[in-house]
């Protein structure tokens, strides 16, 4: 499958990829390797991983990055509490020679993401989700398995993937990423989508709005990101959106203004935003959309 053929498998899912995150995607499955998306909040990183995994026909598994995050949660842990009642079982019938080994057996192992994902008989879609927000150090943890698709458990020795997994990791720019973490991984940067590829992705999404209104919702929300917000709304804003509009029973963006501006709380999700987007600045955005 070209990337061609990617693309519009993917838009039969209902993703609207670009020609470069298409090609970045079929290049990174081609060559097994892991794919870095960088961009914005709310321009489809992270759903690209769960299209590519319905589309792929395979696993999906997810690890959600933060600070703190450690070996613990992201690779493995031992199960305490059934070591703990393991040793005392062994005690009780005198059967302590060995226990030690005994507990730390694939028994009282606990699997998380990274280690799940080199596991599966089918490869998963492994989504490292916004690998920004954790520390420097766990990029270390990630390295290996970047690398060498393996992981080392002290008490096991070192695990090798079953079966290679599609990687996916993302990124909002919180903060710079490790070159050592870059040269590792092939790169696409996702923008704010343009008016024509964002109407295409809300007649994808939201096949029962009318044409006239999806037209007036794509020109409003491009419009809107053109002023001075803190939070700029994203494609799950536009789509929010959309769906509150036709919740509300609104069909034409200049019929009813004060319900338009209710529907605002799907675009706007700071206090500063809602004051400084005031209604007449509203009515003027729904104007120049109409």
């Amino acid at each position: 499958m070209d990337h061609i053929a990617l693309q519009t498998a993917l838009k039969g899912h209902g993703y609207v990829a670009s020609d470069d995150l298409a090609m970045a995607i079929h290049l990174a499955l081609a060559l097994g390797r892991p794919l870095l998306l960088e961009g914005a909040a709310g321009v489809g990183k992270t759903e690209v991983a769960r299209v590519l995994a319905r589309q792929q026909d395979t696993r999906l598994i997810r690890l959600q990055c933060y600070e703190g995050l450690d070996a613990a949660q992201s690779i493995y842990e031992w199960n305490y509490q059934k070591q703990l009642l393991s040793i005392r079982a062994a005690a009780d019938r005198g059967a302590t020679e060995g226990a030690e080994a005994r507990i730390f057996s694939e028994d009282f192992l606990l699997e998380r993401p990274l280690l799940a994902a080199i596991r599966q008989d089918k490869s998963p879609v492994l989504l490292v989700d916004e690998i920004d927000r954790a520390d420097e150090e766990f990029e270390a943890y990630l390295l290996e398995m970047l690398s060498d698709y393996q992981v080392t458990v002290p008490e096991l020795g070192t695990i090798t993937a079953t079966s290679r997994p599609i990687v996916i990791l993302t990124a909002n720019g919180t903060r710079d990423l490790s070159d050592a973490l870059r040269r590792r991984c092939l790169y696409a940067y996702v923008g704010y989508p343009d008016r024509a590829t964002e109407l295409q992705i809300l007649n994808a999404r939201c096949p029962q709005v009318s044409a006239a209104l999806a037209g007036q919702i794509v020109g409003f929300v491009q419009t809107l990101r053109k002023e001075p917000l803190d939070k700029v709304p994203g494609i799950a804003e536009t789509l929010d959106f959309a769906a509150a509009l036709i919740g509300l029973g609104i069909a034409d963006l200049t019929s009813n203004p004060a319900t338009l501006q209710a529907a605002m709380a799907t675009l706007l999700k700071t206090e500063s935003d809602r004051f400084n987007i005031t209604t007449e600045v509203i009515q003027r955005i729904a104007g120049q959309a109409a």
